[in-house]
């Protein structure tokens, strides 16, 4: 299981890590708003090691079947992984490369709060709320349980989905036939 884990979860945070890598140095051209679906997008194809690392699990190791507890805990362990690769780049990439991402991305959150109408009191407050965000994300472990927090959410859907999905027990090819007759 170890090395199943491993594999898949180097993988995912392999997929990670090379997109953000290919994508930071455009980060301006491409925007907080389409941001926003570039990462995400990264992370739905990197938590697919989930799904295929369970696959190989339950194949290779399980002898064809997995319990829905036994493929949440490798999917688990895969998303782990993932994530900690993606924590570990982000704060390399934050830390040494975009130290003023935040803000700038407060700037334009500020903009876009401008551009809707918001009030002058309205404004000011968020701005006061980014603010305060702003140096309690100064603090590495902080900064770590935020950043992790991001993929979180794709992580427990496709390691729930997975989990629901290999642990099916599998109807052998002649009982099927035999019952329909």
């Amino acid at each position: 299981m170890k090395k199943i884990v491993l594999t898949y979860g180097l993988i995912g945070g392999g997929i990670l890590a090379a997109m953000m890598a290919i994508t930071f140095p455009f980060h301006e051209q491409i925007g907080f708003d389409r941001g926003v679906y570039v990462g995400y997008t990264s992370m739905v194809l990197a938590f697919l090691m989930v799904y295929f690392g369970v696959v190989s699990y339950r194949d290779n190791v399980a002898g064809g079947s997995v319990t829905f507890g036994r493929a949440l805990t490798v999917g688990v362990l895969i998303s782990l992984i993932t994530m900690a690769c993606y924590v570990v780049v982000w704060e390399v990439v934050y830390y040494n490369f975009l130290p003023d991402y935040l803000d700038k991305y407060m700037e334009y959150a500020l903009e876009q709060a401008r551009q809707s109408g918001a009030s002058a009191e309205a404004i000011a407050a968020q701005a006061k709320e980014m603010q305060d965000f702003s140096e309690m994300y100064k603090n590495p472990l902080v900064n770590i349980a935020f950043t992790l927090l991001e993929p979180l959410p794709v992580a427990l859907v496709f390691t729930l989905v997975t989990a629901g999905i290999t642990s099916r027990k599998k109807t052998p090819a002649g009982t099927a036939a035999a019952a329909a007759r």
